[in-house]
């Protein structure tokens, strides 16, 4: 895994590097999940290789559908006009899914471009896996560049998040930007429109908790641990409140349930891990999270329920699963019901 990384970390390193020294290279294969950061170096590239006003002559743009062996050869073969480069750009379009005659002539088309050339893979709305015993995988090794564009570690994100507030007049610490991500989610795509939104809210130049608080949309997980968090200080009340902002905003009882049994689970975690001594770095490694925020909340939370009430809580939360999944009872009801249980045994940790 680490090697991945470390490779998929050498592509993108490259793709920066040929950008800024105005000499992109000819066949690009773009995939990842972080949108933001995609669309960000395929604009880039864009303005690089038929920027100037010579776009609509220069760019040739095709979807999956209409990509075939012939419409590829004939974008590829457009000479550019008043400009060096063309650029031909694939969307959704895997060629490692063709027919075996087809692939073998994608394998031809793109392993020869002309120098003027340059085709850009971008899978959007596809997954990318690539059979790298293929004469296609073959080729890109050779003359292109696989760059996955993955979520970003939290320091990087963390940075990212403090420039884009200062590009717009506001100073964030450090502190509240890995609170912002741990509301919000980590891609960028999602921050970018929570950041423009706190900018324009907040009143000083350092944005404030409060302000992230008042117009922040949170990802379902982060409620879902506002609620937890509110049976753990007794607040029965409050967590009522999470849930029924949940029902307002139409969230499916199953879908809040499976969070909820989720975080409960990471609770008997951090309880267990609380038991034999060990800290954030292990609750990191055992959960899957990407950062040690998360753990270290996690670990606060779990210092308040005792061991048997998440053995327990994680035996209602199933059998609240299967009872609304069976179609026995009203979801809103049955769910509703266990928020109580959960908080009444999680004020006395009687179980």
């Amino acid at each position: 895994m680490a090697q991945k990384k470390t490779a998929d970390r050498a592509a993108l390193q490259t793709l920066k590097q040929q950008l800024s020294s105005g000499q992109p290279g000819q066949l690009y294969l773009f995939h990842g999940e972080e949108v933001y950061l995609r669309d960000f170096y395929l604009s880039r590239l864009r303005d690089l290789l038929v920027g100037g006003g010579m776009e609509e002559f220069n760019l040739h743009a095709l979807q999956g559908p209409q990509v075939t062996p012939q419409s590829l050869e004939e974008a590829v073969d457009c000479l550019p006009m008043m400009s060096q480069r063309t650029l031909v750009l694939l969307t959704d379009f895997d060629p490692f899914k063709a027919g075996e005659a087809d692939r073998g002539r994608y394998a031809e088309i793109l392993g020869s471009l002309p120098d003027y050339c340059c085709v850009v893979l971008v899978y959007d709305l596809i997954p990318y896996k690539a059979d790298s015993r293929t004469k296609l995988a073959a080729v890109f090794r050779e003359k292109g560049l696989v760059v996955q564009f993955a979520r970003q570690e939290q320091g990087d994100l963390v940075d990212w998040i403090r420039r884009r507030f200062r590009a717009l007049g506001r100073d964030i610490d450090s502190e509240l930007a890995r609170y912002l991500i741990f509301l919000c989610g980590d891609l960028m795509n999602g921050l970018i429109g929570e950041i423009e939104k706190i900018g324009a809210y907040a009143k000083g130049s350092r944005v404030t908790r409060e302000d992230i608080d008042a117009v922040a949309t949170p990802q379902l997980d982060a409620v879902v641990f506002q609620m937890t968090d509110a049976i753990a200080a007794g607040k029965a009340d409050r967590a009522a409140r999470v849930l029924g902002d949940l029902y307002h905003m139409q969230e499916h009882p199953i879908k809040i349930l499976a969070a909820l049994g989720r975080q409960v689970r990471q609770l008997y975690a951090a309880r267990l891990a609380l038991e034999s001594h060990r800290g954030a770095d292990y609750l990191v490694s055992l959960c899957g999270f990407r950062s040690a925020y998360p753990a270290q909340k996690l670990l606060d939370s779990a210092r308040r329920f005792p061991l048997s009430w998440c053995r327990w809580a994680m035996a209602r939360c199933g059998q609240t699963d299967l009872a609304m999944k069976s179609g026995g009872g009203d979801g809103q009801e049955l769910l509703t019901a266990l928020l109580m249980e959960l908080s009444c045994r999680g004020r006395d940790g009687a179980c």
